[in-house]
């Protein structure tokens, strides 16, 4: 596998570079619509001290550098008063503690220097624009290796991964927002889910599900491979006690991805029904499931099945409308290559060769002509058999024996491993649409791959309209810029 370090990482730097410069250059030409970022109220809940007394001093003041602080806008803020003051409101629970947790301990520890100068809050701002730009750019890195992995095609992961340091929400992964850890760890669970790092993958990803609540979604990831592994196990290898075992092992890690979320849900429930000092119960205390999330959801921002279809509301779906659209082509893009697959191979063999790794060696890429790769089973071990398989490729030829495979690598093959990242794109795309405010789109689904390889697909496919591949460009330029001058000066954005 080629490394990501040559190209992506580079570029990855580039774009946070870009975006920064363009949202500093935006707060400096305009005035912010709401200024009210800079105000520090002192915290509710005894919060604990600084590690030095210099910096206890320092936390105590009044904010010395109002113009970093003002830097945390929108959901920003209530990251920052997470980490600040601790989850004081039931409604600060909506915000997971997996950055606010982050930044607290880059500012009290490699940051801790700057406490003196700039003062606490600032620090803390400093660190989440530091910690979020550089997990995107790990997260950069692990979006192409896991797109080489998926796709076989190091240009097409290439393209894709472009596409993602350049994506619309761009903005969102350098500010105080929760979507550049998300990817990272989501994106790197993922990754080694499919390369057979479990243990590293359960904790990535259960760090996901800390960070943002759809990480606990990618437990389907293990599901999808336990699925797999058991089949095989079960029909290939004829070992029923090992499908068995398989079976429960994907259980276990998946319930472990859920273990962070219900845990911080848990402390909820303590902190506000169990020691709160209100004089009777909150509604979703009484409730024979009682999950905090949810009801914040639904009471605090009216998040609900169809509660966002309204007329009011239509220049927020006009402006999810892009993402949304690339979303539903990607789905049925794939949807219709992984049709193809099923009806030109027998879902058994799929499986068996996808576990035992004797799937297509390498696929076509897009931009480029047909080519025939081979997968030469071990058991080739004579001349004879080798110069038959040359002149198979040769000749381009789809023939296949006991001893060699030989499959022919076209536009319209895709891997089943394709599957459960569209199933993930679905669901998560039909939530955003019917059930969650839907300008969120734009940043809920940006960390999806199969929307950066179908708009990939798109740029350089021979039958697709070059129309189409400018239109995926303008876009992502332009919220780029829309969102370096909106978001960064407290403007709705999405």
């Amino acid at each position: 596998m080629a490394s990501p370090v040559a190209g992506v990482v580079p570029l990855a730097v580039a774009s946070r570079v870009l975006l920064l410069a363009l949202s500093l250059l935006s707060r400096l030409l305009f005035r912010p619509y709401d200024t009210s970022a800079t105000l520090h109220p002192p915290c509710l809940l005894p919060s604990p001290s600084p590690n030095s007394t210099a910096v206890a001093a320092a936390a105590a003041d009044d904010d010395p550098a109002p113009s970093v602080s003002s830097l945390a806008v929108w959901d920003g803020v209530h990251f920052l008063r997470a980490a600040e003051c601790g989850y004081e409101y039931e409604q600060s629970f909506a915000f997971l503690p997996l950055l606010p947790a982050s930044l607290n301990l880059l500012a009290r520890s490699v940051l801790a220097p700057l406490v003196p100068v700039l003062g606490y809050r600032a620090v803390l701002v400093v660190s989440g624009y530091v910690l979020n730009n550089v997990a995107f750019v790990a997260a950069a890195a692990y979006f192409y290796r896991l797109s080489v992995l998926i796709l076989k095609s190091p240009s097409a992961a290439y393209r894709a991964s472009v596409l993602f340091c350049f994506n619309p929400a761009s903005v969102f992964y350098s500010s105080l927002y929760s979507e550049s850890l998300y990817a990272l760890f989501s994106l790197g669970g993922v990754f080694y889910v499919f390369t057979g790092a479990n243990t590293i993958a359960m904790i990535m990803l259960a760090l996901s599900g800390s960070a943002r609540s759809n990480g606990a979604l990618n437990a389907g990831y293990f599901c999808f491979q336990a699925l797999l592994h058991a089949y095989d196990a079960a029909f290939q290898k004829k070992r029923p006690m090992l499908a068995v075992q398989v079976l429960v092992a994907g259980l276990l890690r998946s319930v472990f991805i859920f273990i962070p979320f219900f845990a911080f849900q848990a402390y909820g429930y303590l902190n506000i029904c169990l020691l709160g000092n209100m004089e009777e119960l909150r509604p979703w205390c009484k409730s024979k499931v009682p999950l905090l999330y949810g009801f914040i959801q639904s009471h605090y921002w009216g998040v609900g099945f169809l509660r966002y279809f309204q007329v009011k509301q239509l220049p927020n779906f006009l402006l999810a409308s892009p993402v949304l659209s690339l979303a539903v082509y990607s789905i049925v893009h794939y949807t219709k290559m992984l049709r193809q697959l099923f009806e030109s191979n027998s879902i058994h063999e799929l499986i068996v060769a996808t576990v035992e790794g004797r799937s297509i060696k390498a696929y076509k890429s897009s931009d480029v002509d047909t080519v025939l790769r081979s997968g030469v089973s071990t058991n080739v071990t004579n001349k004879a058999q080798g110069n038959a398989v040359v002149k198979r490729r040769k000749s381009v030829a789809t023939e296949t024996d006991s001893n060699d495979q030989i499959i022919e690598v076209n536009k319209d093959v895709c891997p089943i491993l394709v599957l459960p990242f569209i199933l993930h794109l679905a669901f998560m795309t039909f939530t955003a649409f019917f059930v969650m405010h839907v300008q969120v789109s734009t940043r809920f689904l940006s960390a999806s791959p199969p929307i950066y390889w179908a708009a990939s697909h798109i740029l350089v496919s021979p039958s697709s309209s070059k129309r189409w591949g400018n239109i995926i460009c303008a876009y992502f330029i332009a919220y780029i810029l829309l969102g370096s001058l909106l978001f960064s000066n407290f403007y709705p954005f999405t």
